[in-house]
């Protein structure tokens, strides 16, 4: 297997930002975008881009911290206290320019075939959701794992199929949980729902003492599914 890595220049209000690459075998594929947890572009999320374009995907993970620090990077829990000293200074507003600045790379890079879908894990799970809420129907498909939760008035705007990854002791995020759902099939949205009991918030990183393997395997299996069916489809 030949992957083509490397980081891409995004275009963003004059300036610019770094953007990790993972180009499938065969060159041209679907799209995906990949959001950071709170370490930013490390090891793992590198490597989750990897196994997607190993699996056919034209995948970019966005450097959402750029405008605090450019590619910002922590390895693991290690680096908590730096991680959550760059999220006091985030501000969404300004990140869902970048966030469409993004998926506008992707939607014009020649590998893509045009179909675009977003995968994310905790800070990146809420990435998930607010893009899903920003473009309606030009995203394909979203997989936001332990995300936080848009309001019911801005979940009235997605149009993509969504596939909800909870875990079952994160009671911080699961709270918001049973509203999203409501407002979800009050608007007739397309999704499926799981809640992996026993596993902890950020189960699916094999970095720290949280992965769960199990409930990773399944979660990423479903995952793969779920991009299949309406991605390539």
């Amino acid at each position: 297997m030949s992957l083509d890595t490397r980081y891409e220049s995004v275009d963003a209000d004059g300036d610019h930002f770094d953007a990790y690459c993972a180009r499938p075998e065969l060159g041209r594929g679907p799209g995906i975008l990949l959001f950071q947890e709170i370490f930013g572009i490390n090891d793992n999320i590198r490597v989750l881009a990897q196994r997607l374009a190993a699996a056919g995907y034209v995948t970019l993970a966005p450097d959402m911290f750029w405008r605090i620090e450019r590619r910002f990077e922590r390895k693991d829990e290690s680096g908590m206290a730096d991680a959550f000293a760059i999220v006091q200074r985030f501000d969404l507003a300004t990140a869902v320019a970048d966030i469409q600045a993004a998926h506008t790379h992707l939607a014009a890079m020649p590998e893509c075939t045009g179909k675009i879908g977003a995968v994310g894990f905790c800070f990146g799970g809420s990435m998930v959701n607010t893009l899903a809420v920003r473009l309606g129907a030009d995203l394909a498909a979203a997989v936001p794992f332990y995300g936080g939760q848009p309001s019911a008035a801005d979940t009235a705007k997605i149009k993509a199929p969504m596939l909800l990854q909870y875990a079952g002791l994160d009671t911080r995020v699961n709270v918001g949980w049973p509203a999203f759902e409501e407002a979800l099939k009050a608007n007739h949205i397309t999704y499926t729902g799981y809640v992996y009991e026993g596993a902890n918030h950020g189960f699916h990183n094999d970095t720290t003492p949280r992965y769960d393997e199990a409930a990773a395997k399944l979660a990423w299996q479903r995952t793969t599914d779920f991009f299949n069916k309406y991605l390539k489809s």
